[in-house]
C-alpha cells in the first residue's frame, strides 16, 4: 500500500482505546483462520486492487476477487426468485425516486452515511448548512438513529431555505438512486459497499470516513483512484459547501467524473463473461465448491 499514512489505516489500528483492541484481536484471529481456508473471496476486482491482491496471494490460500458483486449479480442472476434478496437494513422510501424524476441530469448531490455511522447534532447542522449554502439540489438520507442521543432537530430556517431543492428521507434503495440520471455526486462515509456501488454507477464522491476500513477506502478513492475528494474529520459548513461545489462543478469535478467513468467501464468488463471476476467465480465454483463438495 504505497504512500499510506497512519491516519489512513483502519481506526482500530491507531486507537489507544482498549475497547478497540477487541476488534483488532478479532481481525488477527480471522486472518489466522483464513490461512487454513481452501479459498478467500473478495468483493473487489483485480484491476482495482492488483498490488494488494498480489501481496496477499503470497500469504493466503487462493484468492478469488469476484466483485463488484452488484454487477456480477446482474450478469449471473437467472432465478427470478432471487431478485428480492437485498442487503438493506432499513425500509426504503419509494418517494426518493419519484422526487429525483423532477430534477435535471447530474444536478443532485446524494448524501448517505450508511447504516451504522453515528454523528453529533453539531455535525448534522454543519452538514445541513453546507448543503444549503451550496445551492445544489440534494437527497439526504437521515436514519432515525443517525444522531448521537437520538434527537433529530432541523431548524425551521434550514427547512425554509432548502424546501424547494432538498428531500430528506429515512432510507432509500441506494443502487437505484446512484444510477438515476439526476445524481451528480455522492457524499459518503466511504463504506466499501457504498464506494463500489458509486463507482459502478459512475458517480464521484465527497468522502467523510467514520471508522474501520473507511479511512483506507477514502485514501484510495481520493489519491489512488482519483474518484473522490476528502472532507476533514472536523466538519464545518464552509468546507462542506466548498467540497460539494468542487465535486459537482469545475475542472477537478471533470477529472473525477472522467476517472470514475473509466473505473465503471473496467468494473463492467471484469464482471462480464470472460472478465476477471466472472472467470474467478467460475473457478471458485468448479475448483473449490464442486471439487471440495462444500
Amino acid at each position: 500500500m504505497k504512500n499510506i499514512r497512519l491516519r489512513d489505516l483502519p481506526s482500530f489500528l491507531s486507537s489507544l482505546d482498549p475497547n478497540d483492541h477487541i476488534i483488532l484481536n478479532l481481525n488477527i484471529n480471522m486472518l489466522q483462520t483464513a490461512q487454513t481456508a481452501d479459498a478467500v473471496i473478495f468483493n473487489t476486482f483485480r484491476e482495482l486492487e492488483s498490488e494488494a491482491l498480489d501481496t496477499l496471494s503470497s500469504i493466503f490460500p487462493p484468492l478469488f476477487p469476484i466483485g463488484p458483486v452488484p454487477l456480477l449479480l446482474a450478469q449471473t442472476q437467472q432465478n427470478q426468485q432471487l431478485e428480492s434478496i437485498g442487503s438493506n437494513l432499513w425500509d426504503e422510501e419509494i418517494r426518493c425516486i419519484d422526487w429525483l424524476e423532477s430534477r435535471k441530469p447530474k444536478s443532485v448531490i446524494y448524501v448517505n452515511f450508511g447504516s451504522i455511522t453515528i454523528i453529533t447534532l453539531e455535525q448534522l447542522c454543519e452538514f445541513g448548512w453546507g448543503l444549503a449554502n451550496s445551492k445544489k439540489p440534494f437527497l439526504w438520507i437521515i436514519r432515525p438513529d443517525l444522531v448521537d442521543g437520538g434527537s433529530l432537530i432541523l431548524s425551521p430556517e434550514f427547512l425554509s431555505e432548502t424546501k424547494d431543492r432538498g428531500l430528506i428521507a429515512s432510507w432509500c434503495e441506494q443502487e437505484k438512486v446512484l444510477n438515476h440520471p439526476s445524481i451528480g455526486g455522492f457524499l459518503t462515509h466511504c463504506g466499501w459497499n457504498s464506494m463500489t456501488e458509486s463507482m459502478c454507477s459512475g458517480i464521484p464522491m465527497a468522502c467523510w470516513p467514520f471508522f474501520g476500513d473507511q479511512q483506507t477506502n477514502c485514501r484510495y478513492a481520493c489519491i489512488q483512484w482519483g474518484v473522490g475528494v476528502e472532507l476533514d474529520k472536523n466538519v464545518k459548513r464552509e468546507m462542506v459547501e466548498r467540497v460539494i461545489n468542487e465535486l459537482m462543478e469545475g475542472n477537478k469535478a471533470m477529472e473525477m467524473k472522467h476517472k470514475v467513468l473509466q473505473w465503471q467501464k473496467i468494473a463492467k468488463e471484469s464482471t462480464a463473461p470472460h472478465g476477471s471476476s466472472y472467470i474467478n467465480l467460475e473457478k471458485l465454483v468448479n475448483q473449490v465448491l464442486v471439487k471440495g463438495k462444500i
